[in-house]
């Protein structure tokens, strides 16, 4: 009886997970992450953090994302399998479009957890552009709380996690401040982001960086 049980929770168990990732689901839009390692898959939560992912897939269906990198890999001192990947535009200010509005994690509920992933932003908690993190493990620390905003997290990678573990495990070290010994000596390329759900909806804004590029 305990294995007909267990065969039964696995047999629907399986297609819950896999869901977001093979066929759409109202409220989530899915992008493909295409590096010079891998692909992997996003889920982005439209729903519970509507600005922070209206801002990703502005860089998305503008192509800003596409020929960056992933440059950072913060590792758990304790344990090197753990911490965070970070990438997007860096600091290419001509790739930049303005800033949005914190969503912290009390007012939308996503949390750091592992897979989760989030807006990077400076001293200025309203000050994310084009630059994100995903983590392999939960990092509560950058949750909201009493006296701290923290960061936005709005969605989760539902596919293809081999890849950041990939990213994570590059050789690094310089950099300065919380960055500190977590570059990447070899950024990995970031080839490009493509929606997968909806419509594209470009912002029709300049690009500059595609000045001169045949």
């Amino acid at each position: 009886m305990r294995l007909i049980l267990l065969l039964l929770a696995l047999a629907f168990a399986t297609p819950a997970a896999a869901g977001p990732a093979s066929k759409p689901t109202p409220g989530l839009v899915r992008v493909r992450i295409v590096t010079s390692l891998g692909a992997f898959v996003l889920a982005l939560d439209a729903r519970r953090a509507p600005k922070t992912t209206a801002n990703f897939m502005a860089y998305v269906d503008d192509r800003r994302l596409d020929n960056t990198s992933f440059y950072r890999a913060a590792r758990s001192k304790t344990s090197a399998e753990y911490g965070f990947i970070q990438g997007g535009i860096g600091t290419d200010a001509r790739r930049m479009l303005p800033s949005v509005p914190l969503e912290p994690t009390n007012r939308t509920g996503i949390r750091h957890l592992d897979t989760a992933i989030s807006m990077a932003h400076g001293r200025d908690e309203n000050g994310a552009t084009g630059n994100f993190a995903i983590m392999l493990g939960a990092h509560p620390s950058m949750d909201a709380k009493p006296g701290y905003s923290g960061y936005a997290a709005f969605g989760h990678v539902v596919e293809g996690m081999d890849v950041v573990r990939r990213i994570l495990a590059q050789p690094i070290g310089a950099g300065s401040g919380p960055m500190k010994g977590q570059m990447i000596l070899k950024p990995v390329k970031l080839i490009r982001a493509e929606r997968i759900d909806g419509t594209p909806k470009p912002t029709g804004a300049v690009q500059p960086w595609l000045i001169g590029v045949k």
